[in-house]
């Protein structure tokens, strides 16, 4: 296996990492993110943030502790969550002297050759310019994420879709479970995690368990699938649990964290601050 050095990276974090079991927006959690991100930046890594969560900070900001049943609600709570979280995304990188971006994608964009050039065009000019892009499907405009169509369609495959199409080198997953199992070890104590997998096989599917949160829309099958799309493009994707951030920082180091999907190992991709 070869060692290689990662320069763009595409980290994504799940609702259930930004909002707490109670229902709060997780600010410490937050906090520790843009810190990260923001020192990454500033070590010349091009960084772009794939955020899940508008509508768990939504019913959060509406008072709201369960998620309504009808699409046009759903969209609703989306659009009020999605200012909420972008304002203290704001409010957090420029504690960190760093300056974030939105975009709202739809899937059509992306599948459509002119939008998606355009939408590629505005992540390569943020980047040059320093500018951390946050990424999130415009759920109040779609339905591929809500709950009355294609359950597994999530942000797990949009930030897959996002790192292959700008050439990211490394999808990083911010989730709530420490690795991928080889069973759901919420049900099995014999679960085992598995610290490296350059294949998916029916095995390896048949141990993938659900959503343990009742804020996200995705489990473990759709980060498969995004690490599917990552291998199958020579890309390397890391799961890992995302209670700390900072983590983000050991991986990029080469550490061994999470379950690391790919070909080639994580090399050692931080510069030190030269004195």
């Amino acid at each position: 296996m070869v060692a290689k050095k990662v320069k763009r990276v595409v980290v994504k974090v799940g609702t259930s990492t930004l909002v707490q079991k109670n229902g709060e927006v997780n600010l410490p959690v937050i906090d520790n993110l843009a810190f990260t991100l923001s020192a990454l930046n500033k070590r010349r890594l091009e960084v772009i943030l794939v955020s899940s969560g508008a509508m768990g900070v939504g019913l959060e900001s509406l008072g709201l502790t369960k998620r309504p049943s009808a699409i046009a609600e759903q969209q609703a709570l989306s659009s009020v969550g999605q200012l909420e979280l972008m304002r203290i995304y704001s409010q957090r990188f420029l504690n960190y002297q760093t300056t974030v971006s939105q975009l709202l994608l739809t899937r059509d964009v992306l599948h459509y050759p002119v939008s998606r050039q355009h939408v590629l065009n505005t992540i390569e000019v943020l980047m040059e310019k320093r500018i951390i892009p946050i990424i999130n499907e415009n759920d109040p405009v779609s339905v591929d994420e809500l709950d009355h169509h294609t359950t597994f369609s999530d942000n797990d495959e949009l930030s897959a879709l996002v790192a292959t199409r700008i050439n990211a080198d490394l999808l990083i997953i911010l989730s709530d479970v420490d690795a991928l199992y080889t069973a759901d070890p919420n049900r099995d104590p014999n679960a085992k995690p598995i610290k490296n997998l350059d294949h998916v096989t029916s095995n390896v599917e048949a141990g993938a368990a659900g959503t343990s949160t009742r804020f996200g829309t995705g489990g473990m099958i759709t980060k498969l699938r995004a690490a599917k799309m990552m291998m199958e493009d020579q890309r390397q994707m890391v799961l890992c649990n995302g209670r700390d951030p900072r983590i983000i920082i050991d991986i990029l180091k080469g550490k061994q964290v999470g379950t690391h999907f790919g070909y080639d190992q994580l090399a050692n991709s931080i510069e030190e601050d030269s004195k």
